[in-house]
């Protein structure tokens, strides 16, 4: 029965983060172009709107994982709930340019509070350190948020317009996505409380813990820039290869399917090794992958099937590494902390790799891809010097 239920719970995150990805993160991939062509204004800014809403998710996702660790996830991804339909029906009803980005900063703070980081640490908060299970099973239904998204976003801006779309997303978040948070997330279990100063205090780190952290949140930052760059510009750099463009659409599908089927294999390992195996094989991977596709190694499809391997279970290293590094009492904090510098990063890193493709061209960008990608293959072996959990005691 106990695990019947925890199947039910993840099952009604893993519905709320495909429809929180796939109506925020994942919006513009469809819904960018026929914005600019129905509006007049400029794709690089409706494309920043994005870009606008990961900083501010970033922003606020220190308080939000310390606002978990204290109080339970309920509630704030009951909120994320109303916040994306919000922001999705300003985005609808935006007349001008300006209205249309202080809809991203409402998506964003809906970001900031409901996808993948509040969702572990939700997690984290109910199940302890028995969560790895948990968050492994729900990146594997957060790995089908484009393979669902994407085709619903086109039959539905062929049949409403992308406003329309908009406001369909923002029904299926107060339809679909809210009571299945309120009727299927339990309340967290309440934190003991010592005489005089209320709620257990989250631990401060010790040295060695501090190495760990600034090793984790470095792997984030690397790996977020990494992973937008290549979710932005992938068909450009493979068409400056030569690639044709149904060529390159092609192999960039790819991506989804082996996110999936790396999931599916960690889960199949059943958690029998630490969680740091998991994230040195997925900056192997990424590596791999994209230093054969830097160095023209005549092989795309199975550059890119590596590439997405390693970001599938880069996404479980992202929610099991920490909790194994730091212990259950302080997950839902430290998890908050540390979502910030990757949610930057992924908003800056488009920018930058525009930037770069317009000044240095394409030979100058898979350079930077490798180098990021290779850095984070020394960031991972380096937290195996690191690994050994401090567990926090408890308030006299």
């Amino acid at each position: 029965m106990r695990d019947r239920h925890r199947l039910v719970v993840i099952s009604a995150l893993g519905i709320v983060q495909i429809l929180a990805w796939g109506s925020s993160f994942y919006l513009l991939a469809v819904l960018g172009q026929p914005i600019a062509t129905d509006t007049g204004w400029p794709l690089a800014w409706i494309i920043g709107g994005l870009s606008v809403g990961l900083l501010v998710a970033g922003l606020v996702s220190p308080r939000v994982g310390s606002y978990i660790g204290r109080n339970g996830g309920r509630s704030v991804l009951a909120l994320a709930t109303v916040l994306l339909a919000a922001g999705l029906v300003i985005l609808a009803l935006a007349p001008t340019l300006p209205t249309f980005v202080a809809g991203w900063l409402v998506l964003g703070l809906g970001m900031g509070t409901g996808l993948y980081d509040p969702a572990f640490a939700t997690l984290g908060r109910l199940y302890g350190a028995e969560a790895r299970p948990a968050i492994t099973t729900l990146t594997l239904w957060g790995g089908f948020a484009s393979t669902v998204s994407w085709p619903l976003s086109a039959f539905l801006l062929e049949r409403v317009g992308w406003r329309g779309t908009c406001l369909a997303y923002a029904g299926l978040h107060l339809a679909v996505t809210l009571p299945l948070v309120l009727a299927l997330i339990p309340e967290a279990a309440a934190l003991p409380t010592g005489s005089a100063s209320g709620p257990i205090r989250t631990a401060p780190l010790d040295a060695r813990e501090r190495r760990a952290f600034l090793l984790m949140a470095g792997v984030l930052t690397l790996g977020g820039t990494v992973m937008a760059l290549v979710s932005v510009h992938l068909i450009t750099l493979l068409q400056a290869r030569g690639v044709a463009l149904g060529s390159a659409v092609a192999y960039g599908a790819l991506i989804g399917p082996a996110q999936v089927g790396a999931r599916v294999i960690e889960m199949a390992g059943g958690g029998r090794h630490h969680p740091l195996w998991t994230l040195t094989a997925a900056m192997l991977l990424v590596a791999l992958g994209i230093v054969m596709l830097a160095l023209r190694v005549p092989v795309v499809g199975l550059a890119l099937v590596l590439y997405g391997a390693g970001n599938g279970i880069y996404s479980i290293a992202r929610g099991t590494v920490p909790l194994a590094l730091f212990g259950p009492t302080r997950y839902a904090p430290l998890v908050g902390r540390l979502a910030r510098p990757g949610l930057v990063a992924q908003a800056l890193a488009p920018s930058l790799g525009a930037v770069l493709l317009t000044h240095g061209g394409p030979d100058a960008a898979y350079g930077l891809l490798a180098a990021l990608a290779l850095a984070n293959v020394g960031l991972a072996l380096a937290l195996w010097r690191v690994r050994e959990p401090t567990v926090a005691a408890p308030a006299a």
